[in-house]
């Protein structure tokens, strides 16, 4: 079969004008985003933000390609238990690096970083750091780890591989108790077993996001359970004489 010029040029003209089409939407929503959120704020401060929202690369935010919902407890108390979004960005291929915020919108409030290894990477930490550390095999296992707008089948494959890694977290913001970061940061640890989530903490968050926990276990029930080492999630005894481990 021939091409013809003039329909190729048309094509690419088409998809051209498409591109610059939706980039325009992009940054025409961008900025509407930005003046909503700025509300309130002084006008220099308004012009600026709407000026860099248009026209300044931003490319740590950008490369965050992976949005995750799930909990945390704090490590000296694990009874106080938030919900926790990560927008993540896989680094290297040992290691991930995540910022925290209460929740996926414009003005969400940034409450603290984690940082995900591999078991490999793990099994390499001074014996001293490991109890800072907590394993993700129950948040995966349980469906109480999700990966919200992702379809089952893509979000399985990837929790595949997450199900064997450990984090270390930390909270700037104790925004359950709160309504400003402050004080030094908090160590935070995850579930490791049923009945430690607050069901009604789990339901408020499945109704908000259109989730359902007790699908997403029963799809991952063939994930396999790895092995969790003991020096995780606080060590043998809760991380003795591991800062803000008890």
């Amino acid at each position: 079969m021939t091409s013809h010029p003039g329909r190729a040029r048309t094509l690419l003209t088409g998809a051209a004008a498409g591109a610059l089409a939706a980039t325009g939407v992009r940054l025409v929503r961008r900025a509407v985003t930005v003046v909503r959120t700025g509300a309130g704020h002084p006008l220099s401060h308004r012009v600026l933000d709407a000026a860099s929202a248009l026209l300044q690369p931003k490319y740590p935010p950008a490369a965050m390609s992976t949005y995750l919902n799930g909990f945390h407890c704090y490590a000296d108390d694990r009874g106080r238990q938030v919900e926790a979004s990560h927008f993540c960005v896989h680094l290297r291929h040992d290691l991930h690096q995540c910022v925290i915020f209460d929740r996926n919108a414009a003005d969400a409030r940034l409450i603290g970083i984690e940082y995900i290894v591999s078991a490999e990477r793990f099994a390499a930490l001074p014996a001293e750091e490991k109890p800072l550390w907590h394993s993700h095999h129950h948040e995966v296992r349980s469906g109480v780890l999700v990966a919200p707008g992702v379809p089952d089948l893509a979000e399985k494959a990837y929790f595949r591989d997450l199900v064997t890694t450990y984090g270390k977290t930390f909270h700037t913001w104790q925004y359950d108790r709160d309504d400003f970061p402050y004080g030094v940061p908090a160590l935070m640890m995850a579930m490791t077993g049923d009945g430690q989530l607050d069901e009604d903490l789990l339901a408020a968050r499945d109704r908000r996001l259109g989730v359902s926990t007790a699908h997403k276990r029963a799809g991952r029930a063939d994930i396999p359970e790895p092995h969790v080492s003991p020096e995780a999630d606080g060590g043998p005894v809760r991380g003795a004489g591991a800062p803000g481990v008890r």
